[in-house]
């Protein structure tokens, strides 16, 4: 069996199962659509004993009420893909992140949770800069198809990405999953963070970032470095001194706190990905899950 983690929503929600989502369709639930008289092969445990005792005795007659149900559905899970340039960079022997490859383990884990959870998956990049949309209608893995995508979305590709959602809310109900997979090394948009909670979704940002060179920033100074760009993929010698590796160090240790301040303000917990080994991503799955029922606890 595939490993896989929880959806862990961030609060109870009165009258459903755990995890779970009204249906428009009958089946077997915790909330009452509406009642009728009963019909050979109805299951007996759905005889409203109540309500038929009181019918029957103003009948005069054996005369016996079901309730029907509205059917619990897990949620609904839809993977945001961040694929702009700097999401493309792979491993190497100065760098221990590939991050196509953490994307992938990320996307694939997604998708065998909701799978194992019989929810409704969908996916959403904008790799070639207009939406690649799949709507959450089928049971199979979220991005099956959409690994070898290019890495060519535009800077603001998450902000586009949560108005698209935004746009298609009738695909996204109440307590949909929607994973936000990204460095995050543009900034997110608050305000339109804000926007798309409020139309309850399960917000989770999942943050890709280097622990050496994009969360710090290593002791190179006086060393040439060969680097690449992520736009073009050439590689060039790029000479730091000390103050100028210092200076990066600290710009970005403070830029990854605020990430998570921002992130956190927003009542909403981020999954930390610093691998591509798929062990290592489950953990970081696993871990957020966690903060999530212990957070859950502490307000329920």
């Amino acid at each position: 069996m595939a490993a896989v983690f929880p959806l862990v929503p961030r609060r109870r929600v009165v009258g459903l199962a755990f995890g779970g989502v009204r249906s428009a369709r009958r089946g077997v639930g915790s909330d009452v659509a509406s009642t009728r008289q009963y019909r050979p092969g109805d299951d007996v445990a759905w005889i409203d004993w109540s309500a038929s005792a009181r019918l029957s005795a103003a009948r005069g007659s054996d005369e016996f009420i079901v309730r029907e149900r509205f059917a619990d559905e897990a949620p609904r899970v839809v993977v945001l893909a961040d694929r702009r340039p700097s999401m493309g960079i792979t491993a190497s022997s100065f760098r221990t992140l590939d991050k196509p490859g953490a994307l992938l383990a990320a996307i694939d884990l997604i998708g065998a949770s909701a799978v194992a959870a019989r929810s409704l998956t969908g996916y959403l990049d904008h790799a070639e800069g207009e939406p690649h949309w799949r709507p959450p209608r089928t049971e199979h893995r979220a991005g099956s198809g959409s690994f070898d995508r290019p890495f060519h979305a535009p800077p603001d590709t998450v902000s586009r990405g949560l108005e698209f959602l935004g746009e298609h809310r009738r695909d996204l109900p109440t307590q949909a999953f929607v994973f936000v997979l990204s460095d995050f090394i543009v900034p997110p948009d608050l305000a339109r963070w804000q926007r798309a909670l409020e139309n309850r979704w399960e917000l989770v940002p999942v943050v890709v970032q280097d622990p050496v060179w994009e969360r710090s920033f290593p002791d190179v100074g006086g060393v040439a470095v060969p680097l690449a760009d992520p736009a073009t993929g050439r590689v060039a010698p790029v000479y730091t001194t000390r103050a100028e590796a210092a200076a990066l160090r600290l710009a970005n240790e403070l830029r990854s706190e605020a990430l998570v301040r921002d992130i956190r303000s927003l009542g909403i917990e981020p999954v930390d990905v610093r691998s591509h080994d798929p062990v290592e991503v489950l953990h970081a799955f696993l871990r957020w899950a966690d903060l999530r029922l212990m957070w859950r606890g502490a307000v329920a």
